[in-house]
């Protein structure tokens, strides 16, 4: 029985897209632009990140491989059969082909198909694995590789004007999960119920503001007493208990676009010890805030707040860089690694850059007001300053929850 390698399913009515024909042909022409000057013949895009700012498509992997093939004439994103006619659907341009199961290695045939495999390939080096890069090669004999990550990166960290609104609805909706979270404590509630409250609040405001989107990946972690020591510790069934150290952090995702909201609450009390601390981060939140603006360099702004944190002899705990860029990316997939707020980074921030601020102290269990302190603002980068859009209060004077 002989059967199809590849196939096309145009199957249903596309839904409105996230962005305009616009915005979409200016991140295309942008690729190209790049690709004939670096003489690059098609690039091969793996990544859910850069898969979703060229295409509009988020994939849900389930250990499958995906693509998007673009070249200088067409751009095609690649999905597997048992995602239907979805991929299709989300692709702008809604050019799509779908390989199948039926024969081994179906993926590589149908990239094989698109791409042009003559002289140089552009792959993301960061995230094509070892087997997949070696099965590149087979199927493209003859192309020589280049990485594409770092300047897909690049182009991804300026976000235009349709990225912006959609970032500041993010925050907004985040504000909305704040309260909810907030509003869900009480002596005894189990750290899954508030977040489950923040998570349904947040995906109820997304379907409002965007309901010809997908609605995916948005969450809640609420972290309780000594969970508070990671950022990115899980929710557990841990019950929240008077004088609890309490850290909010929800997310609200939009078309495979992160936004997020971390603050530090207490529940009933504060502790004097607890307290110090609190205000010593809030200062280090309070001035960096004031230090994003063009012209300034990450590595400058990690190192003047490094400085406070040090006068009070805190900066052995400080668990990571003071903030990050912002657009398509996930807990799962992507990350613009050169636009954080960290002594080795380079950036000059400019006026289109989405960056958080986000000082965080972990003192461990045993030393006086232990617990992990995190507050987590969102700014926009103009020609004069920076405009924050998080609107969710901070500090003791807001947070103490009874």
């Amino acid at each position: 029985m002989s059967q199809p390698r590849t196939l096309t399913i145009n199957n249903g009515t596309p839904p409105a897209p996230t962005f305009s024909e616009m915005e979409m042909q200016r991140r295309l022409d942008a690729l190209r632009a790049h690709m004939a000057a670096s003489d690059i013949n098609c690039c091969i895009f793996t990544s859910i990140h850069n898969i979703n700012y060229f295409a509009d498509f988020v994939y849900c992997s389930f250990g499958r491989n995906y693509a998007l093939v673009v070249t200088q004439e067409r751009a095609t994103t690649i999905s597997a059969n048992i995602d239907g006619g979805q991929p299709w659907r989300q692709s702008y341009g809604h050019d799509n082909v779908v390989y199948t199961d039926w024969q081994r290695d179906n993926y590589f045939f149908a990239v094989a198909e698109l791409a042009d495999g003559r002289g140089r390939v552009g792959i993301e080096f960061d995230h094509v694995t070892l087997q997949n890069r070696t099965k590149f090669e087979a199927a493209l004999s003859g192309a020589e590789f280049v990485d594409i990550g770092v300047a897909t990166m690049q182009m991804r960290m300026r976000k235009s004007a349709e990225e912006q609104a959609l970032i500041r609805q993010g925050a907004r909706i985040c504000d909305i999960g704040g309260a909810a979270l907030v509003e869900a404590i009480h002596a005894g509630a189990p750290e899954y119920e508030v977040a489950l409250h923040s998570t349904q609040a947040m995906v109820r405001a997304i379907a409002r503001a965007y309901p010809h989107t997908e609605l995916m990946d948005t969450w809640t972690w609420f972290q309780s007493g000594i969970n508070t020591d990671g950022a990115h510790n899980p929710v557990t069934s841990r019950r929240v208990q008077k004088g609890d150290i309490l850290s909010l952090n929800c997310f609200a995702m939009i078309s495979g676009y992160y936004q997020a909201l971390e603050r530090t609450l207490f529940f009933d009390h504060v502790s004097d010890d607890a307290l110090q601390l609190w205000e010593i981060n809030c200062e280090v939140h309070r001035t960096g805030l004031t230090l994003i603006k063009p012209g300034a360099k990450c590595m400058d702004i990690a190192m003047t707040l490094n400085e406070i944190y040090a006068a009070h002899n805190l900066l052995q705990y400080r668990t990571f860089g003071y903030g990050h860029s912002f657009g398509t990316l996930c807990h799962y997939y992507g990350r613009e690694a050169g636009l954080e707020l960290r002594e080795d980074i380079e950036t000059v921030l400019e006026p289109g850059m989405v960056v958080s601020i986000e000082p965080m102290l972990m003192l461990p269990e045993g030393i006086p007001g232990a617990g992990g302190y995190r507050e987590h603002d969102i700014l926009i980068v103009d020609a004069s300053g920076a405009e924050n859009i998080t609107h969710f209060p901070y500090g003791p004077e807001h947070n103490i929850i009874h």
